[in-house]
């Protein structure tokens, strides 16, 4: 048996997140995202490199020169898709056997630093033949409520203020979703960053953690059901295709009925992929990426879009991390609590008035602006739109 050195896992993932935890892991993983990766690039990370694991959202046409070049080259690969369920296309592509595959799949859709420490373990063990040991992939719950005080918080992050204290009288709850990669990363400084400025806006935020809002448990929902409104950064709930919601195709092939059934505003927030120097200084405002996935798709839901708070900056190792802007922030918390305000008659009903026109036909999908409805009688004050795709 043998003793392979750290940094013999090379681990390429178009995931910052599985980047951040493996980093966090301890395991001396070597990290790179293939998205920002050039030919030349290559050869550096394998030198000493014992075994590669890639991992990539979209498929091998997201990474198609790096594969074939990965493939050429006399060491094992495990090649992984990025979702939950297993892609048996890019495992096919791998050069070890299939039964590894699938568990060192498990081990990074599970997630986690914990989890990647394993997955090292397991990869010194099998490929390798190492003999350290290993455990099996630790599940994680699919959803969660962050509360003060919140394990695998990175140091200065900060906690979201008035994360689990009750609200006050007539305190609003503000519900910010973001997905379970960064609580299980502790990519989690731009939710302290949101949560603060719902705090000084005069509501109570409620940080929730999900995988997905494509197949929310009714655990999610319920912990939803405490909200006066919510400010979602994961992506559209309602599928995965929207050109079948239009002209000519299935017009149920878009549901968002659970989140919709909660008759709560839903504000979109937008976390961008580009650093905030390159917004600020792009002419079109986001990146056509970010204009479909966090303004356009996110229209099928129905939700109110708002404005780009958190951008993709570099840490000092090399890493990606969301670092939120306070005057952004505080202008979509601003907007959160004031659609508590506006929205709710008095003496309770629907909240209605701040429902935004959802699509009823195919033909409509593509005219399926954030428009609210009328409020009705009794409402307390003109309702808001948030609505903007200048990403500004």
């Amino acid at each position: 048996m043998s003793s392979e050195p750290p940094g013999s896992v090379l681990l390429l993932s178009t995931s910052d997140t599985d980047l951040l935890a493996a980093k966090a892991s301890g395991a001396g993983y070597r990290l790179a995202n293939p998205a920002r990766l050039v030919a030349a690039d290559i050869a550096p990370l394998l030198d000493g490199a014992a075994v590669v694991v890639v991992r990539l959202l979209g498929g091998e046409q997201a990474w198609r020169d790096g594969l074939a070049e990965l493939r050429r080259r006399p060491i094992p690969l495990i090649v992984l898709g990025g979702e939950m369920v297993p892609d048996a296309a890019l495992m096919a592509l791998s050069s070890v056997p299939a039964g590894i595959c699938a568990q060192a799949h498990d081990y990074l859709a599970q997630g986690g630093p914990g989890n990647l420490r394993e997955l090292a373990k397991f990869l010194a063990d099998t490929v390798l033949l190492a003999g350290h040991g290993f455990a099996p992939p630790e599940p994680v719950p699919a959803w969660g409520v962050r509360l003060p005080g919140s394990a695998g918080e990175p140091p200065g992050a900060g906690e979201p203020a008035g994360a689990g204290e009750p609200a006050g009288p007539g305190q609003p709850v503000v519900a910010v979703l973001y997905y379970r990669a960064h609580e299980l990363a502790g990519n989690t400084g731009f939710v302290g960053t949101l949560c603060a400025a719902v705090t000084a806006a005069g509501g109570r935020p409620l940080p929730v953690w999900c995988a997905s809002l494509r197949s929310a448990d009714s655990g999610l929902l319920d912990a939803l059901r405490q909200a006066d409104v919510l400010i979602v950064t994961v992506l559209a709930a309602g599928g995965s295709a929207a050109a079948l919601a239009q002209a000519g195709g299935d017009e149920e092939a878009w549901d968002a009925g659970a989140i919709a059934a909660l008759d709560l505003p839903v504000l979109q927030a937008l976390c961008l992929t580009t650093p905030r120097a390159q917004w600020a200084q792009a002419d079109a405002g986001i990146s056509p990426m970010d204009a479909a996935t966090q303004v356009a798709i996110p229209e099928f839901d129905g939700r109110l879009i708002s404005v780009p708070f958190s951008f993709k900056e570099t840490g000092s190792d090399g890493l990606f991390r969301y670092v939120a802007d306070p005057e952004r922030s505080a202008r979509v918390a601003g907007t959160a609590v004031a659609l508590c305000g506006t929205c709710r008659p008095p003496g309770g009903g629907s909240r209605s008035c701040c429902r935004p026109t959802r699509p009823s036909t195919p033909g409509s999908a593509t005219r399926s602006a954030s428009i609210p409805r009328p409020a009705p009688s009794g409402c307390c004050g003109p309702c808001t739109t948030a609505a903007t795709t200048s990403g500004r």
